[in-house]
């Protein structure tokens, strides 16, 4: 692991362990939010999933980035 990626503000470093539940992450490639509270009908993940728990193989709805492309939202980001 590189240096300038440990530093990486909002990255969870593809370490899901360390995502709180309720934990909302965007997408860096298209902004695209994932929400727990909300799921992803697309994939079919219902409500109250957290990220943490996204199947292995769960990509962006929008985009098709990769889960690893997510940024950890602080929650002053709500909107």
């Amino acid at each position: 692991m590189n240096l300038a990626a440990a530093n990486f503000e909002g990255s969870y470093l593809g370490d899901r362990g360390r995502l709180p539940a309720q934990a909302r992450l965007e997408c860096k490639i298209c902004w695209w939010v994932y929400d727990p509270a909300i799921g992803d009908p697309v994939w079919q993940i219902a409500p109250g999933t957290a990220f943490a728990a996204l199947p292995s193989h769960w990509r962006c709805p929008q985009c098709d980035g990769d889960a690893e492309q997510f940024m950890v939202l602080d929650d002053t980001d709500r909107s």
